[in-house]
């Protein structure tokens, strides 16, 4: 660039322009001009780097080979570039910055080896007993809203999503899943279990309860769901447990699901200082979130929807209850299109039959669900829409005979240890 603008102005010169004035047209100071002159004429026209070849706080070439030493005898330990410029002036090897280190590294080609990978655990599917229906599987879990100072323990139904009971509290503990719990079953028809947890001989974990389980209760490993407290009030109300896998939230998907879309749509909530305000507004989400918010993984209903014609008692469209029904196990609890099955279905364990409550289940009378659980075998022909039609034994338990189209889900009966229902 400086000898093309010295070129113009030495060809403007031969046509007797004078160097100031050709610099001038160009934009070029004149002092500027002569001093590239004079460069030019030495040999010296490019740029020279600023500053000294070497700076003076460079590195020296005994402290990088520390480095790469540091990092050779302690990079299994440290695992860190920081940590390594640590453990370099603790030892007194060298002393260099945590930028420094990891440029040294760089240079040498030298990578540190990252934190082991965590042996990946499978996951655990649900104990067999456990019926993929309402009012079977409920999830449960803590989440927090920092501007009210309060947490807020929230039940599910895990099949129908429906939203059962929250809990304001200042903490967490066994004392406010217990609370919640009892809470959730009595407003789901299911005071007595409730009830058995109120007996102290029962909440004692030395024997075995009289009972099989009713509930299945989903939650992380937290150390509120892990207690004996828990474990003894579950045990007593005949719910059994289920952890997720430590450090897999994905386990418990449903419920941080809930959550997500709750402080997603609901941004309020987490606004409100005023606990008795963010109870009140809780409540009142939750009725919207039963009742009219859509679904899309329930096939696109309410979870009240949802709840009632899993039990026999609701109503869909057409192009909805098909979709309901295969949510609900392949489409074994589909019905036809005149509606649901009436009260006194009748579901036979063996010799016995239990009776159709009128929520749509059994009776919760001796316990809810037997050893082997509940499954409604169809009855072999379809309705011409792809689906079946749930099994009935006409005339209740009596006429129930060798053609017989309810029997109990085959499976390994769950077994109560010391440290709750194991399935």
């Amino acid at each position: 660039m400086k000898a093309g603008l010295l070129q113009l102005i030495g060809h403007a010169a031969d046509q007797g322009w004078s160097a100031r004035r050709a610099g001038a047209v160009l934009g070029l100071d004149h002092m500027r001009v002569l001093r590239w002159q004079q460069r030019a004429a030495a040999g010296q026209l490019a740029d020279v780097r600023p500053g000294p070849a070497e700076a003076m706080h460079a590195l020296l070439a005994w402290e990088k080979e520390a480095i790469v030493k540091l990092a050779e005898e302690w990079g299994e330990t440290d695992r860190s570039h920081r940590k390594l410029a640590h453990r370099g002036s603790r030892l007194e090897w060298v002393h260099a910055s945590e930028s420094t280190v990891l440029r040294v590294l760089a240079e040498a080609g030298l990578d540190l080896p990252g934190p082991p990978r965590r042996e990946r655990r499978e996951k655990k599917p649900f104990p067999e007993w456990a019926v993929w229906r309402p009012r079977s599987i409920w999830i449960y879990d803590f989440t927090h809203f920092t501007r009210a100072q309060r947490c807020c323990l929230a039940i599910m139904d895990l099949v129908s999503r429906k939203w059962l009971a929250t809990l304001v509290s200042a903490e967490e503990s066994s004392l406010q899943v217990a609370v919640a719990f009892t809470a959730a079953l009595h407003a789901e028809g299911l005071g007595h279990l409730a009830e058995r947890s109120l007996n102290t001989e029962l909440r004692t974990a030395s024997s075995p309860p009289a009972g099989q389980p009713v509930l299945l209760a989903v939650s992380d490993n937290g150390p509120q769901m892990r207690s004996a407290d828990t474990r003894a009030f579950m045990a007593a109300a005949l719910i059994g447990q289920h952890f997720g896998r430590p450090h897999t939230p994905n386990d418990q998907a449903w419920i941080e699901s809930l959550f997500g879309h709750v402080k997603g749509e609901w941004q309020h909530l987490e606004k409100i200082r005023d606990p008795h305000e963010l109870e009140a507004e809780l409540d009142a989400v939750r009725a919207e979130y039963n009742t009219v918010r859509l679904h899309a993984g329930i096939g696109y209903v309410t979870p009240h929807e949802f709840f009632a014609f899993g039990q026999g008692g609701g109503r869909c469209r057409p192009q909805r209850r098909e979709v309901v029904g295969q949510v609900l196990d392949g489409g074994a609890f589909a019905r036809a299109q005149d509606g649901g099955p009436g009260l006194g279905e009748v579901l036979v364990v063996g010799p016995q039959a239990v009776g159709i409550g009128e929520r749509g289940f059994p009776s919760p009378s001796p316990i809810g669900v037997p050893p082997g659980g509940f499954q409604v075998r169809p009855a072999g022909t379809g309705d011409g829409r792809g689906r079946r039609r749930s099994g009935r034994v006409p005339g209740g338990a009596a006429a129930a005979g060798p053609g017989r189209r309810i029997r109990p889900r085959p499976g390994r009966p769950p077994a109560w240890t010391p440290r709750g229902w194991q399935g």
